[in-house]
């Protein structure tokens, strides 16, 4: 597999839609989320993921809303503007048996300890990790792209997370999100493994640059 170092956004368009292919389960209570924990914390690697209801009025802003935690079969979507973060969830946060993988967490965690105090633990970051196969696209959506050849919608991005029912759509994007951190970071680990795969060169990047906008 050739690995692009970036991909242009006209070309991202133009692929087929990404979509969790798994379960996906709303949690509401304070009991649902303990059961889900449980299922999770038996799973050595997840991906995660954050929404916060966007704000339109200057000086307003909104705690984080949803939290989605994927496997590769689940992915739940912990409303926690419903339950708060839970002490369940916070151990999950916390605990060094399970690997969380997230893109941009810094800004997730900066939002989730707004809501309580904890100390996260086993993370990846995927923008520093995709460096080292000579990825220089910074967004899930360009990542994805790159190593899939499918699109992540962002049409969801700035919908209520607040909604006293979430839409399908927005319970699809969620999910998708998450899980498509999960499925990055497992594809790269099995790249590094069989060592199939080479970085395209600079010269070869900059040219199907030029040819795909001169095309379009």
């Amino acid at each position: 597999m050739v690995i692009k170092r970036t991909i242009d956004k006209e070309v991202l368009n133009d692929l087929p839609k990404a979509a969790f292919p798994g379960e996906i389960h709303v949690v509401q209570t304070p009991w649902e989320a303990e059961r889900a924990v449980t299922y999770l914390k038996n799973c050595p690697l997840l991906g995660i993921d954050s929404e916060t209801r966007p704000s339109f009025t200057k000086g307003q802003s909104h705690k984080v809303a949803l939290l989605q935690i994927s496997s590769e079969e689940h992915c739940f979507l912990f409303r926690l503007n419903l339950t708060g973060l839970t002490l369940p969830i916070i151990t999950l946060l916390e605990s060094p048996s399970v690997t969380k993988v997230g893109l941009s967490l810094r800004d997730d965690f900066m939002m989730l300890h707004k809501r309580a105090p904890f100390e996260q633990r086993s993370c990846i970051e995927l923008q520093e990790y995709v460096r080292a196969f000579g990825i220089q696209d910074k967004s899930l959506q360009k990542i994805y792209g790159i190593l899939f050849g499918e699109k992540i919608s962002k049409s969801q991005r700035l919908s209520n997370w607040e909604a006293d029912v979430l839409s399908e759509s927005q319970k699809q994007y969620a999910a998708t999100d998450a899980y498509a951190c999960l499925n990055i970071y497992n594809r790269l680990q099995e790249l590094k493994r069989t060592g199939d795969f080479e970085i395209a060169a600079e010269e070869e990047t900059s040219t199907l640059s030029h040819q795909n906008n001169t095309t379009l």
